[in-house]
């Protein structure tokens, strides 16, 4: 952990030298490589709490996943952030496996089983609020609270799996024969494993479950 009382830029760009040169010692061309392309095999939309870097917790280098991060790892079909992202990934980059990865203890899913309450932020949250919503149910029937916030961020990431699988841009490449595939997946802070949510969406499942892809 960071000591909040020294001076943080010259820690951080210290630690940046000492990475850079550790780096350099393990692979002597990596920096020159990646300054003239990059080549991802994943696409990650996660959530953008600190405790969860993509390329750590996967023990992945500089250049294997194209990152988009906000709060709740949430797909909103009006966020042209997200959307050029998906565009670029997909149709640029030629990446065949799209990620979905939220966490237990997620803050914006605890915020959206809470009061209603002021903001930008609370303007976000409302898509999570509307899984909730819609999973009603399935999460009133849990009695212990700590279950039931864990069950809201499984929901979640499959319901975002859902949404994104029904973007123009994910639409469209299955309609071209793409073998793209979008993976829901959750993260644990308690033993910084990953789960597969096996909630994965391929041209055949996005017509199961209603997408138009032709």
């Amino acid at each position: 952990m960071l000591d909040i009382k020294a001076d943080l830029h010259k820690i951080l760009l210290g630690r940046n030298k000492d990475w850079s040169e550790k780096m350099l010692k393990e692979n002597p061309e990596l920096f020159e490589e990646l300054a003239q392309h990059q080549n991802p095999f994943f696409l990650w939309i996660g959530c953008s709490d600190s405790r969860v870097p993509p390329n750590q917790i996967t023990g992945t280098m500089p250049g294997d996943i194209f990152i988009h991060r906000n709060i709740a790892n949430v797909v909103v079909h009006t966020d042209m952030n997200l959307l050029s992202v998906v565009d670029y990934g997909v149709n640029v980059l030629g990446i065949d496996h799209v990620i979905v990865c939220g966490h237990y203890g997620c803050g914006g899913v605890k915020a959206a089983m809470g009061p209603e309450f002021g903001g930008a932020a609370a303007s976000w949250v409302r898509h999570i609020r509307d899984v909730a919503r819609i999973h009603h149910a399935d999460l009133d029937m849990i009695a212990d609270e700590k279950e039931r916030f864990d069950r809201l961020v499984e929901l979640n990431v499959a319901e975002q799996v859902y949404d994104l699988s029904r973007t123009t841009v994910l639409r469209d490449a299955w309609t071209k024969k793409r073998k793209v595939q979008v993976h829901g997946w959750v993260y644990s802070l308690k033993d910084g494993l990953i789960t597969d949510l096996n909630v994965t969406r391929t041209r055949y499942e996005a017509e199961e479950a209603g997408v138009d892809v032709d």
